[in-house]
């Protein structure tokens, strides 16, 4: 009863008011009642809603990349579902800050996280006024809550509900801002921002965008790519300058009229700028994109190994080398050995990590370079031109029938479209006939574009690509065992086998040094005199006699062991094979860190074992190493997201060899050098200083091998087609002195030009503590009568 009569009075004093106050009365209650409404959402959603926590707000979910760092803190490339890394404010360019506040958020650093101005603004001129061009009222502070709240399905049959479930979306953005500017400084929620947008190109967050379209990091960006790239954040395909140039420059032009207006930018500076053309450094940051790609897909196989099964290996040899990287490399099958502190493993495409290696960028740079200069504008052509005279192209003429039908045969199998043919039900006789039907078709080539469109029948196209030589190449640092480089193949899009450490092809006169270090160690020296005459050997009920590869008159002559190695001589090498046996090569190639099956045999002299480039690179290193075998090292430690080291790997180096004993073989590779198989270095690529090495050539010029190396770096790789069956006719071009040793010549100048990279031609061999008389008087005036540089190419 009371509070109907208070009712009654309260309506009586509004019935009592004039005209003029009922007007007023009015116009508060239709002021106040929204802002309380409004206030009551607001604190509802607050204290009910399910508002992002603090570290939620830092660390959103948002798939981070992992980053592959080389030993410069340059970025390699990254291992992604999302292609993003964060940014801290410092890596940004003012440029970016002034192009993003003046466009996206004028008053940012005037409001609190909602800016009222600003959406009244809105209400007038957009609701009212129909002027589109004003914007959606959102701070940069709100765009950043949105990306916390993906949009969910607001459709609904209910009337009011879709709009109901807006407006929660809405005030939890809000709440989320406000939250936001208590939190955070201005700086910090830019910076976070800028990591959470999508600018389209695989590209998320701004350090990836900066990478994705100009190639460098943000903190180098001009005005211009600054506001091209901010002028994408909410049309990131309209305004893509890749996809749409003639838009993104217009919306370019108004970014960088808005920072003139802000103040940031003077009309002259401003007419200037927008003259410039936009210049990209365009490439999607795929997994076959950026530097290295070979050495990352071999650091993802390393580390995401798993303990190795005796059951998936045809050799035991293998297996063991398998078991005891499980057991004493902490980086092999590290995501299967460490988890995180909730007991979950590792994640490389979605924890954000960053990977710290050893691969310089520069050395990469070069590598890779390197062996496009020679495969692409040099050898390559030469192959074409050797295969026009091939009757079955691309095998060799003495190839049989069935093995080039069983050849082609496997390459169907490997690809994708018989897989996908075999899946939809196709037999082989459909999956032939569809194999021999021209179609059009994208295939790698030589030329600026990577690749060239063509037509032709899927059978051709293996054949093509058997066509193309193949290569591996690898560089390490003495006495740290650094990788410094690590080229895997030609072009990784198209190639993605690994020739350094996934292949093993057969060494050749790559393994003399194996056997000369093994007659070191026995006490004899590079002048000791031996005649250099075939050595025939017992092997089961018959014999064998490696084939000479000396020149008559050579043969009957008494010759040093340096002459022997410098010329490549088989007969040289079969007499030591003949003095210590195949025991005790394996046992020496075993110290060398050769963990792969070696057969016990004579022939195992003259270079038959298969290896991987990645062992041979490492056991050469060990002779400017001064006998220290140090195995590849290429990952100094892990990061979480965060900062935090979660681990830390160091160089397992053991003694393989004395110092002497490596002093003595550096004095017999430089011999191969300066007047062997090795000379082009000195004559083409006019390398001087002290440098060591050996090339090697195969049956039928199969494989072509150079590994040299200088006091402070090891180098060197193969260079081969994918089969065996496929290869140069005459030596003078399959040679190792001129399919790999190239590459090396081409590395080496590059890095002497650089001069920044502590490598020198003035570099020099640490000596031996004992003496020991490496002049070879006498004896050696036989070597000065030895065929001219160019002769000594062909014998291998």
């Amino acid at each position: 009863m009371a509070k109907t009569t208070e009712t009654t009075g309260l309506f009586a004093k509004y019935k009592a008011m004039s005209k003029e106050n009922k007007v007023i009365f009015w116009l508060w209650f239709c002021f106040v009642t929204p802002i309380v409404l409004v206030g009551g959402l607001i604190l509802s959603v607050w204290i009910f809603a399910d508002i992002p926590s603090f570290e939620e707000l830092e660390r959103p979910n948002n798939k981070l990349a992992t980053q592959v760092l080389a030993i410069d803190g340059e970025l390699l490339s990254t291992f992604h579902v999302e292609n993003r890394s964060y940014a801290v404010y410092e890596d940004l360019s003012q440029n970016l800050i002034n192009a993003a506040v003046a466009t996206e958020d004028e008053r940012f650093y005037k409001h609190s996280g909602i800016d009222f101005r600003s959406l009244g603004r809105v209400a007038i001129k957009t609701i009212l006024g129909g002027d589109s061009s004003q914007g959606g009222g959102s701070t940069i502070t709100q765009q950043l809550a949105k990306t916390l709240y993906p949009r969910e399905d607001l459709s609904s049959s209910i009337p009011g509900v879709r709009h109901a479930k807006m407006v929660i979306i809405k005030l939890k953005e809000w709440v989320t801002a406000v939250k936001l500017e208590r939190s955070y400084t201005k700086n910090e929620i830019l910076c976070m921002y800028l990591n959470s947008v999508f600018f389209g190109s695989n590209a998320y967050g701004i350090r990836a965008a900066s990478k994705t379209f100009f190639d460098k990091d943000p903190l180098y960006l001009t005005v211009e790519e600054a506001a091209t790239l901010v002028g994408m954040v909410n049309k990131p395909t309209r305004y893509n300058p890749a996809l749409n140039p003639e838009k993104s420059k217009v919306r370019r032009d108004f970014v960088i009229h808005q920072m003139a207006r802000s103040g940031h930018l003077t009309k002259h500076e401003m007419d200037s700028i927008q003259q410039i053309p936009i210049k990209l450094a365009y490439q999607v940051q795929d997994h076959n994109a950026g530097l290295a790609p070979y050495f990352r897909d071999m650091l993802k196989r390393t580390m995401s190994a798993k303990k190795p099964k005796r059951s998936n290996y045809k050799y035991i040899e293998d297996y063991t080398v398998d078991s005891l990287l499980w057991e004493n490399d902490p980086l092999y099958g590290w995501l299967n050995k460490n988890t995180k502190a909730d007991g979950s493993k590792y994640d490389l495409e979605r924890d954000g990590l960053r990977i710290y290696t050893t691969i310089n960028y520069k050395m990469q740079k070069y590598a890779e370079e390197a062996v496009a200069e020679h495969l692409g504008k040099d050898l390559q052509k030469s192959f074409w031109k050797d295969l026009r005279w091939k009757r079955n192209k691309p095998f060799s003429n003495d190839v049989s029938e069935n093995v080039r039908e069983l050849v082609i045969k496997q390459g169907r199998r490997n690809s994708d479209r018989y897989r996908n043919l075999k899946k939809a039900g196709y037999n082989d006789a459909k999956i032939i006939e569809n194999f021999s039907q021209p179609i059009k078709m994208r295939v790698f080539a030589w030329n600026d574009k990577g690749h060239v469109d063509t037509v032709m029948t899927p059978d051709d196209s293996i054949k093509y690509y058997m066509s193309h030589l193949r290569c591996g190449f690898m560089a390490m640092e003495p006495h740290t065992g650094h990788v410094k480089a690590y080229v895997g193949g030609p072009d990784y899009r198209y190639f993605k086998w690994d020739n350094v450490r996934q292949s093993a092809r057969q060494v050749g006169s790559t393994i003399k040094p194996f056997l000369y270090s093994l007659a070191m160690q026995e006490g004899m020296s590079p002048c000791d005199q031996v005649l250099n005459v075939p050595t025939t050997f017992t092997v089961g009920k018959g014999t064998w006699t490696p084939r000479t590869t000396d020149r008559e008159e050579w043969i009957g002559k008494t010759v040093t062991l340096k002459w022997g190695l410098t010329h490549s001589s088989n007969n040289i090498s079969a007499y030591l094979m003949k003095q210590y046996g195949p025991h005790a090569m394996i046992r020496m190639m075993r110290k060398l860190g050769i963990g792969t099956y070696l057969p016990d045999a004579p022939s195992l002299c003259v270079g038959t074992p298969e290896i991987k480039v990645f062992d041979m690179i490492a056991a050469y290193n060990t002779f400017p190493s001064q006998g220290v075998y140090i195995a590849p090292y290429f990952v100094t430690r892990i990061e979480d997201d965060m900062g935090n080291v979660i681990g830390e790997f160091y160089p397992q180096k053991r003694e393989a060899i004395g110092d002497h004993q490596a002093y003595l073989m550096a004095n017999l590779m430089q011999g191969v050098v300066n007047s062997g198989t090795g000379v082009r270095l000195k004559y083409k690529y006019k390398l001087r200083g002290e440098i060591a090495g050996k090339t090697g050539t195969t049956n039928n010029n199969a494989d072509g091998w150079f590994i040299g190396y200088t006091p402070t770096l090891t180098a060197g790789g193969w260079v081969g087609a994918e089969n065996q069956n496929i290869h140069f006719q005459s030596t003078s071009l399959g040679g190792g002195s001129n399919m790999a040793l190239p590459i090396w010549g081409l590395f080496m100048q590059k890095i002497l030009a650089d001069g920044t990279l502590g490598i020198s031609e003035t570099d020099t061999f640490t000596p031996s503590s004992k003496r020991v008389n490496l002049s070879c008087t006498g004896a050696e005036a036989f070597v000065a009568g030895s065929p001219s540089d160019e002769e000594s190419l062909f014998f291998d």
